[in-house]
């Protein structure tokens, strides 16, 4: 199976792995205790942090992160190895499992297969959120894979935005909030706001409105090469922004907040029989006809 990264490792030498998730997630510690000693045997393992406390950026750089747990902790692996990243091989412990979509017991074929050098990595869009806030110094930048949400606060109230795209001020609306996602994020949040699904390889963001006040506000596919900017209008005292459901910052009127392409991509790694359409069936039953009465 062609290899995209094949230029980066020499294939003779062992794969370099990081291993990586939530141990406060039941069952992620016990999992990551029992497959250690095979993965030790067959892979040369550079770290183990079920914490999430190590710098990676400066840890010796591995061929690929294996991460135990669901898909909130492939976030958080993204985000620690922050603009050094590592492929993902998930392992999913969780629910969904969208992004770890290999069960505990397909890991041992799995992992012959990566040792063997038979899968394939794709690459996918990552975002930078930078939050400036007028005369108050250097701003704050998240990097983040599945999408930034602006959200009202309190919850019951209406958030007032304004959106721009590359300077040119494109929409004000009033509703509950705003979604930007990345393709990979387009079957989370913003699915649930009623936006599109996006192929996960395409370089493109989806803004998405969430209860918009408004007959006639739709999400938007646009270039992953514009620049969002996204400010609070003055009917709204304050506003809370969460990168990928995990990072989150309060909003006044005297902030902006910045949606850009990343300068690194997050990279996912696929094995023999494995795709995203297979993904899209077995887990969202997206194009799965209905079972009638009757039928068998």
């Amino acid at each position: 199976m062609h290899n995209i990264a094949s230029g980066h490792r020499d294939w003779g030498r062992a794969v370099k792995v990081y291993v990586l998730g939530n141990a406060q997630k039941p069952g992620v510690t016990e999992e990551v205790e029992r497959w250690l000693p095979r993965l030790r045997a067959q892979t040369d393992v550079i770290l183990v942090d079920l914490l999430q406390e190590s710098d990676l950026s400066s840890t010796p750089a591995a061929d690929m992160a294996l991460v135990f747990g669901g898909d909130g902790a492939i976030l958080r692996a993204a985000r620690q190895m922050g603009y050094r990243q590592a492929p993902v091989l998930g392992v999913n412990l969780g629910r969904l499992g969208f992004l770890a979509d290999i069960r505990p017991q397909e890991l041992d074929l799995c992992l012959s297969e990566v040792c063997a050098a038979q899968y394939r990595i794709t690459r996918h869009l990552m975002f930078e959120c930078v939050i400036e806030e007028t005369g108050a110094g250097p701003p704050l930048t998240i990097l983040g894979l599945n999408e930034i949400a602006i959200h009202a606060m309190p919850p019951s109230h209406m958030v007032n935005l304004e959106l721009a795209v590359d300077g040119v001020a494109v929409s004000r609306f009033g509703g509950d909030g705003l979604i930007v996602s990345t393709p990979i994020g387009s079957t989370a949040h913003n699915l649930s706001a009623a936006g599109p699904i996006l192929q996960q390889e395409l370089a493109a963001f989806v803004i998405t409105p969430i209860c918009p006040h408004t007959l006639t506000y739709r999400a938007i596919v646009e270039s992953a090469d514009k620049q969002f900017a996204i400010r609070l209008l003055d009917k709204t005292p304050q506003a809370l922004v969460v990168v990928d459901g995990q990072e989150a910052a309060r909003l006044t009127d005297g902030h902006r907040i910045v949606v850009r392409r990343a300068p690194v991509t997050f990279g996912l790694v696929k094995v023999p029989g494995r795709s995203f359409y297979q993904t899209l069936r077995d887990k969202l039953h997206w194009g799965v006809s209905p079972t009638y009465r009757g039928e068998p």
